[in-house]
């Protein structure tokens, strides 16, 4: 018999960024260990697009929700939390805040306080808005849950041509430890995940480059980039029972990449 506290059956889940890479890897995995799952994103086709993909996979309509999100959006954000948590039956047990955007990499002497602002609108205040509405919603409920930010290993390296993106993912992990310290007591944990070098949309183009593969992939222990499939046992755990006292923590998947 599988071991009963990953099946998350009768638990449900929210997805930011839940319509491509790593976002659709974990929405996909926790469907198929038995949760509903809504999945946001900020464009609308995409976001139909996975949908459609994940009631394929799942063999479940009823289980799948979408939403279109603009997570820098407060009142939008407020909005469409409040349809989520509808749609799902009125309950959210786990929340991914994974929805976030590229520094586009200019250097410190090129950045402009509105790139900079860019960036901290949806990496740092979008993360920050989206769990306190799940905390919210969970105190008020009574029956905590588990809170799960996409953070990055730009948090912990030096970031070149990347200084706003790695300022956000540096203010995702401190944020997480402190609000994991602030809201044990209504047994809600927080982590943090770091991905290292993951094939996404966000990365396609200095992952699609020789020249920057050849520099990169030979620091990869693993020798491969990630895929959104790597995060799917990790988005089960933490969503599950299994990691009730399991809270503060990043969880560093590169594939060895910043050990080496």
């Amino acid at each position: 018999m599988a071991y009963q506290a990953f099946n998350l059956q009768g638990k449900s889940a929210l997805v930011t960024g839940g319509n491509g890479g790593i976002g659709y890897g974990m929405a996909e995995a926790l469907l198929a260990a038995g949760a509903q799952v809504a999945i946001w994103g900020s464009r609308a086709e995409k976001t139909e697009q996975a949908k459609a993909q994940l009631i394929q996979s799942c063999g479940d309509a009823a289980r799948v929700q979408a939403f279109v999100c603009d997570v820098g959006d407060e009142a939008a954000l407020e909005a469409t939390f409040a349809r989520t948590v509808k749609a799902l039956g009125g309950r959210l047990d786990a929340c991914f805040a994974n929805a976030g955007v590229s520094g586009k990499g200019k250097t410190l002497l090129d950045l402009s306080l509105e790139d900079w602002r860019r960036v901290q609108r949806v990496n740092v205040e979008g993360v920050f808005m989206t769990f306190r509405a799940a905390a919210r919603h969970m105190i008020e409920s009574g029956h905590g849950g588990s809170l799960v930010a996409t953070a990055s290993t730009a948090a912990l390296e030096g970031a070149a041509r990347n200084s706003s993106y790695g300022a956000s993912k540096g203010a995702v992990t401190s944020f997480v430890r402190a609000i994991a310290v602030e809201l044990a007591r209504y047994k809600i944990r927080a982590n943090s995940i770091l991905p290292g070098w993951i094939v996404t949309e966000m990365t396609e183009l200095s992952i699609g480059n020789d020249k920057f593969a050849d520099a990169v992939m030979p620091r990869i222990p693993a020798r491969r980039w990630g895929t959104g499939d790597d995060f799917g046992g990790l988005a089960v755990y933490l969503a599950s029972d299994a990691s009730n006292y399991h809270t503060g923590e990043q969880f560093v998947i590169d594939g060895g990449y910043t050990k080496f």
